[in-house]
């Protein structure tokens, strides 16, 4: 499959995580807040660089905007390689993203309670990044015939 249509899809997963993350965030105290978890990881990392967002608001787009990207990134490689693999690497590949989430926030120095701070909301992180990438899937697949 084509790099952009990989990248195009990857981003049609990473938009609808984000969508379902955003509707979700405040509707229960079981929800994963993934947006807290990733502009305490932006601060951070512009802390690294000498450099800061003080605005609430700004912090808040950059770390959407940051996570639009990485997902994108991230789920396209979903369509990478065997066409026929679409479904067990988007399985796999959700499984470990939100895996990720709730396993690598504290070793790398990050609070993990928006993700991590009971079974539900650990089981919920990852049913969101699996949910992002079988998004991904359903993309590459309704494409394949326009390759």
């Amino acid at each position: 499959m084509s790099t952009l249509k990989n990248l195009l899809a990857g981003l049609g997963g990473a938009i609808a995580l984000n969508i379902l993350h955003e509707s979700l965030k405040k509707k229960g105290r079981d929800m994963p807040r993934i947006d807290i978890l990733g502009e305490e990881a932006l601060e951070k990392s512009l802390g690294y660089a000498g450099t800061s967002i003080d605005n609430e608001n700004q912090l808040y787009a950059a770390t959407l905007g940051a996570d639009l990207i990485s997902n994108a990134l991230y789920f396209s490689l979903i369509g990478a390689g065997n066409p026929n693999h679409i479904w067990p690497k988007a399985v796999s590949l959700g499984l470990a993203a939100g895996t990720g989430a709730i396993t690598l926030a504290e070793p790398m120095g990050l609070d993990p309670n928006p993700v991590a701070r009971n079974n539900k909301v650990k089981a919920k992180t990852v049913a969101y990044y699996l949910f992002g990438a079988l998004v991904t899937g359903a993309i590459l697949k309704a494409t394949e015939k326009y390759t």
